[in-house]
Order: C-alpha cells, then sequence, then structure tokens
C-alpha cells in the first residue's frame, strides 16, 4: 500500500495537539526570583511564553526570545531546569520547559524594561514568598527548579508541578 501526501496530511491532522512554553528563572545576589506581572491575567508569571513550533522555534529559543521581548534581556540560558506536563482545561495540555537564567547584576537588573503591551511590572520574590505569587503547577514548577539548582540533581521531571519520579 502506498502512502500519499494527503494521506499523510490526513493522519497528522488527526493526531493529539499539545501546547509547549518555555520560561527562565532569573534570580539576584540574594536568590530572589525574578517575577514579571502580565496585563492580560491575574497574577504573576516567569519571563516565557509560547514556543513558535510551527516557525521551527525550540523551547531554548523560544525562553531567550520571549526573555528579550518580554524584560529586553539578550542572554544566553543555562541548563534545563524543569519540564513539566501540565494538564489542560479549555485547551490542549501543555509541556513546559524552565531554563536556568542565572543571577542578574544590578546592572542588568536596571537595565530591564518591560514589554508595554504585555507586562504591568517585575519584582524579585525570595523563596519562601514564592507559593503566594505563583499559585498551582508554576509555583511548583519554579520549587522545584530551584531545588534542582541547589542540588544539582539534573532536570526535575514534573506533572503538573508534582514530581513524576
Amino acid at each position: 500500500m502506498t502512502t500519499t501526501t494527503a494521506d499523510y496530511a490526513a493522519y497528522i491532522a488527526g493526531l493529539p495537539r499539545v501546547l509547549a512554553g518555555a520560561a527562565a528563572l532569573f534570580r539576584d545576589a540574594e536568590g530572589r526570583v525574578l517575577l514579571v506581572e502580565p496585563n492580560y491575567r491575574a497574577g504573576w508569571a516567569l519571563p516565557g511564553g509560547t514556543v513558535e513550533s510551527d516557525d521551527g522555534e525550540t523551547p531554548r529559543q523560544g525562553a531567550r526570545r520571549e526573555t528579550l521581548e518580554e524584560i529586553g534581556l539578550d542572554r544566553p540560558l543555562g541548563p534545563l531546569l524543569a519540564v513539566d506536563w501540565v494538564p489542560g482545561v479549555g485547551r490542549p495540555p501543555l509541556v513546559a520547559y524552565l531554563y536556568d537564567g542565572g543571577v542578574l547584576t544590578e546592572e542588568e537588573l536596571k537595565s530591564i524594561r518591560l514589554q508595554e503591551e504585555e507586562l504591568l511590572s517585575w519584582r524579585l520574590v525570595p523563596r519562601e514568598e514564592l507559593a503566594a505569587h505563583l499559585p498551582g503547577a508554576l509555583g511548583r514548577r519554579v520549587l522545584a527548579a530551584l531545588d534542582v539548582l541547589a542540588d544539582g540533581s539534573g532536570p526535575a521531571e514534573l506533572e503538573n508541578g508534582h514530581r513524576a519520579a
């Protein structure tokens, strides 16, 4: 049996859909985490966003692009800290990649320029206050990533912010 281009296109069109997001975890010299406040939803987030996979963008490239767009910093990202499978409610599931953005200097912090179309503000938040700013899977993901940075255990595999293994 010969497979045609139309058959293959129909097969691909019938596959499940998954969204991909990527973000960077930046800290200051005191270990506080850089959070941004979006204007399109309540709460706080990390610099990051949707991976433009239809354009061939990788998660690492997406996290770096989003960081540049959102806060004006263009820095190479460090290692992958966590991958999180987040079930969807009213949307497809999300695979969220979280990279080490490193420690920002005072000069870098002063050079932050917010993308006014999407962001209201930014702040540095100590670990013990993260859960209040980042509820749910995102907060658990950031805490798992901080644990990876502290113990050098390698990327955390997460499901809805909880360790999968």
